[in-house]
């Protein structure tokens, strides 16, 4: 799996918490009630109080990074929360277990523990009694064989997973360059490659291939879209994120570099000043167990 430093997670994750798709919550916190065995209050009623599950919910996070999806999520939800992060890098991992909000949506205790581990090779049987899996940023940087994999993981188990920001492989650059579309499929192509142990990585692909595995074991499966919509106030993360993007191009298509330099400082000039917009395009996916159904 990717590695990634702890300073660009957390440059990202305001980002990342406004593209987050807050309308799959609702029917999320209607089955997750009405698996505790608790009515809870209709989603379209404004200002409606969630109702506290009894007993608690255990939520693993796969490859949980600095724990940003946690953060975001742990406060959103009402009744009590055993929070267990999976990730390969054990300094990301003690990053994560002290950033966890102490308390639920309706002030109920959440509790945190940390696992060292695959997260690809999950099974059914690791997931006895897990409530929710989550997961965020993650299904891009798996094969078909992983997502197939943690599908079937997840339904055979019976619980719910609520999967979010990957990668579409759709950018918008406003004001538009005549070299965006051929450095966006260069980078989409190494979203796609073929990594140093020979695993092809789903990339841009990842949402429709997980919406199917999903769907073909008899889940109900609801999507959104999420996008950055990075403006004037986030300079810093459109720099950064333009060379990592200009830069995986170039990797995957050489014959980009005599005009990567110069592409790149037209993109960084008006970024610095304020004048660049950038919408990158993510999916979200809240899958559901099949014999659960989703409230309107």
């Amino acid at each position: 799996m990717t590695a990634f430093a702890p300073d660009w997670l957390y440059l990202r994750e305001p980002a990342d918490a406004a593209a987050r798709a807050t309308e799959l919550l609702d029917p999320l916190r209607v089955h997750l009630a009405e698996t505790a065995g608790v009515q809870p209050p209709h989603p379209a009623r404004e200002g409606a109080a969630p109702r506290t599950p009894r007993g608690g919910f255990v939520i693993r996070d796969l490859g949980c990074g600095t724990g940003s999806l946690g953060r975001w999520l742990a406060a959103r939800l009402p009744g009590t929360q055993h929070w267990i992060l999976h990730d390969h890098d054990t300094e990301l991992l003690a990053h994560a277990q002290a950033g966890l909000p102490d308390t639920a949506l309706d002030g109920s205790p959440v509790d945190v523990v940390a696992e060292q581990r695959d997260v690809t090779a999950l099974r059914a049987a690791d997931l006895a009694g897990t409530s929710l899996v989550t997961a965020s940023a993650l299904l891009d940087l798996l094969t078909r064989d992983e997502v197939t994999a943690l599908a079937t993981a997840v339904v055979e188990a019976g619980c719910a997973a609520l999967l979010m920001l990957s990668v579409t492989g759709k950018v918008e650059l406003s004001p538009a360059d005549p070299l965006d579309p051929a450095v966006a499929a260069a980078f989409n192509a190494h979203q796609r490659r073929v990594t140093d142990d020979g695993r092809r990585l789903l990339g841009p692909n990842a949402v429709d291939v997980a919406a199917t595995a999903f769907e073909r074991l008899g889940a109900r499966v609801v999507r959104a879209d999420s996008a950055w919509r990075l403006g004037p106030d986030q300079a810093e993360l459109q720099r950064q994120w333009l060379e990592g993007w200009v830069g995986a191009a170039v990797e995957q298509l050489p014959g980009l570099r005599p005009v990567a330099d110069g592409y790149l400082q037209r993109r960084l000039e008006p970024a610095a000043a304020g004048e660049l917009h950038a919408v990158i395009h993510h999916g979200d996916l809240l899958v559901l167990p099949p014999s659960r159904e989703v409230a309107a």
